[in-house]
């Protein structure tokens, strides 16, 4: 290596997280890149920068389990279930029921929501994933 990247090297070293996470940013700001590892594999930005349209979208991780309609013979089925899967108390869960449209929990991982989907759907409701 040259001397003016051992010197930079050395610089970097001493910085400390604070300093580091600042010229993170600055460094993102004035090249147009992203400090973030890739999701999935390999993923490379137009040279030049695009703008919004060069921007990766990221992988989408966390998802919102919203309950969108319950019929009313199939409420006790579905009280049940949204219980189990939120935690919550009877008068709760009860009140999140009858409020539909409601989100019935936030951040859940793609499977989890997609299996508590699945069980409220077989019970007779209707609930979306977001």
């Amino acid at each position: 290596m040259s001397a003016k990247i051992d010197s930079i090297i050395e610089e970097l070293k001493s910085l400390s997280l604070l300093e580091a996470s600042e010229l993170v940013k600055a460094i993102e700001e004035t090249f147009g890149v992203s400090a973030a590892a890739p999701v999935g594999g390999m993923m490379m930005a137009a040279p030049g920068g695009g703008g919004a349209a060069a921007e990766v979208e990221e992988e989408k991780t966390a998802f919102d389990l919203v309950l969108d309609e319950v019929p009313a013979d199939k409420k006790i089925a579905i009280l049940k279930i949204v219980r189990e899967i939120t935690g919550l108390g009877l008068k709760d869960a009860k009140d999140m029921v009858e409020s539909a449209p409601k989100t019935i929990k936030e951040a859940m991982a793609k499977a989890d929501a997609e299996a508590a989907k699945k069980q409220i759907e077989e019970a007779g409701g209707k609930v979306s994933i977001k």
